[in-house]
């Protein structure tokens, strides 16, 4: 299928303090999103009640029980919803990836090489699932500092909701494409190693082109280029490792790929409008 276009970005998780987030939501109406959006992050929308009609990759009816599997960069948007609630997550995945979790991000390749989009939850699981969404975002409104324990617990329950998810497109036995494209390739590559000491030349080396053909093809299908991607991994890596522990900055900055902290803060301060010491102690003051 072509891409959806024009394809518009949407910053709203892009300087997030937590690596992954989760809310209750409630949508009625039609036509609400008329642009499809591209994440940095991976998301996904668990339907408990109502029904929406939602594009990504082609149209999709949802009813409750339903999950939504949206990959990072991937353009989607909602058609109608009528009384629709959903549990909606997102979270970041090189942060994810990093901790070696990567299997559990199968069903949301899958669905980048060319499955479905959508997978049913079986009714007997509907309560545990939302007990778990309900946990996630119970941990969001506590107060933060720098321990790794809030960070272990929302990684904790991150993986049993993506377990269940994995559950139940394995149950579906979706077919899996031979394979979603050059951007589909780098995208996934820059994910799995942009927390190293990644270039646009080691990613466009990775999947066989060209540095420019690269970052083209990413740009065309995501609205970002390679370079973005990298950045926004690394950033979200170091805002939780900012967060969530009290790690020096020039540690923080080899941790996520910068030889030079120099570089790292001058990159930080560009991504977030202050250094990371300042932006760390802004948010601790306020937790």
């Amino acid at each position: 299928m072509a891409r959806l276009r024009p394809i518009a970005r949407d910053r709203r998780s892009d300087d997030d303090t937590t690596v992954v987030t989760a809310r209750q939501m409630r949508h009625d109406g039609a036509g609400s999103c008329r642009t499809p959006v591209t994440h940095s992050d991976a998301a996904l929308a668990f339907h408990t009640g109502g029904g929406s009609r939602v594009e990504l990759r082609g149209e999709w009816k949802l009813r409750e029980g339903d999950l939504l599997l949206i990959p990072a960069g991937e353009a989607h948007r909602t058609l109608e919803a009528s009384r629709a609630e959903f549990w909606g997550l997102s979270f970041c995945v090189p942060c994810f990836a990093a901790d070696g979790a990567a299997t559990l991000l199968e069903p949301f390749e899958r669905v980048r090489d060319g499955a479905s989009a959508v997978v049913h939850v079986p009714a007997e699981r509907h309560e545990y699932l939302a007990a778990l969404f309900r946990e996630l975002e119970r941990l969001g409104r506590e107060p933060r500092g720098p321990s790794d324990v809030l960070d272990a617990v929302q990684r904790s329950l991150l993986t049993l909701i993506l377990a269940e998810a994995d559950r139940a497109a394995s149950a579906g036995d979706l077919p899996r494409a031979a394979g979603g494209g050059v951007a589909v390739d780098a995208l996934r590559f820059i994910e799995r190693n942009c927390l190293q000491r990644l270039t646009l030349v080691g990613v466009a080396a990775a999947v066989g082109r060209s540095p420019a053909y690269v970052t083209t093809a990413l740009t065309r299908a995501t609205g970002r280029s390679a370079v973005q991607w990298i950045v926004s991994g690394r950033m979200a890596e170091a805002r939780r490792l900012l967060l969530h522990s009290d790690e020096r900055v020039d540690v923080v900055a080899e941790r996520v790929g910068y030889a030079d902290p120099t570089h790292f803060i001058r990159m930080f301060r560009r991504e977030h409008g202050a250094t990371p010491a300042a932006w760390r102690a802004a948010r601790t003051r306020s937790s």
